[in-house]
């Protein structure tokens, strides 16, 4: 070996031991301090909630999310679901235990639909012509032949139904009850006189009623109906009424 592979020999050896000695005397540095990460502490954020029975809150989460689905499907407001856990959260910053909050229970729907009640009541109303009463009794100046051309229906039926003759049928007074047939016909023509028409009352005992009788099938409402009064309105001598 030469004196300069000598000299690169010594400066190796001197470099590695300069290293050594370098390392042996260097100061340890610190580990630098960790910074604490706090898990938030709620709902729906713990990963790990303790609770004893994990599957027992899973199922009782869903049970309330369909309820709450059901409650809006319905028109309702879902009101604020029941506690799923009362579990612990630990934080790392301190190692104490932070209560989860419990959440309320679930509220009543506001609006609640009610079933509208639309009573409809029927109004009365007059029977309608051509329509036959079982019954009718007798107004002063109208006499059975009158009303068997109301009602449209034979006089001898009409007669006979109620218990009466033809011989007493002019002589009959203002509060006699006749039964009117359900079924037959007027024989003839059931006009007495043609109308639409104007009358001329002649004295002061006319009535609406035997002044219907004068022109047969009307009946006294429709022409009181037509003059503005009451069916039982006093008449008076040269009064004029409407006939429809």
């Amino acid at each position: 070996m030469n004196n300069k592979q000598r000299g690169l020999q010594v400066i190796t050896i001197f470099m590695i031991l300069t290293m050594l000695i370098s390392a042996c005397t260097q100061s340890l540095s610190s580990v630098p301090e960790a910074t604490p990460t706090l898990i938030p502490a709620g709902l729906f954020v713990s990963p790990f909630p303790s609770v004893e029975n994990p599957m027992a809150m899973i199922e009782e989460f869903a049970k309330q999310t369909a309820a709450a689905q059901t409650t809006i499907a319905g028109g309702g407001t879902p009101g604020t679901p029941q506690a799923i856990t009362t579990g612990t959260v630990l934080s790392t910053q301190t190692g104490s235990e932070t209560p989860v909050p419990a959440i309320g229970t679930p509220g009543t729907p506001t609006n609640v639909i009610n079933t509208p009640t639309n009573a409809v009541s029927a109004a009365a109303t007059s029977v309608p012509p051509g329509v036959r009463p079982a019954s009718y009794t007798l107004q002063e100046g109208e006499h059975p032949y009158c009303i068997a051309r109301r009602f449209n229906v034979d006089p001898d039926d009409l007669l006979a139904l109620s218990g009466l003759t033809s011989a007493q049928a002019n002589s009959l007074s203002s509060g006699t009850v006749l039964k009117i047939p359900q079924s037959g016909a007027f024989p003839g023509d059931r006009s007495l006189t043609s109308h639409p028409a104007t009358y001329t009352v002649t004295s002061g005992d006319e009535t609406l009623y035997s002044v219907a009788c004068k022109y047969g099938d009307i009946d006294p409402n429709t022409i009181a109906s037509a003059n503005g009064i009451s069916v039982s309105a006093n008449l008076t001598a040269g009064q004029t009424l409407q006939i429809p």
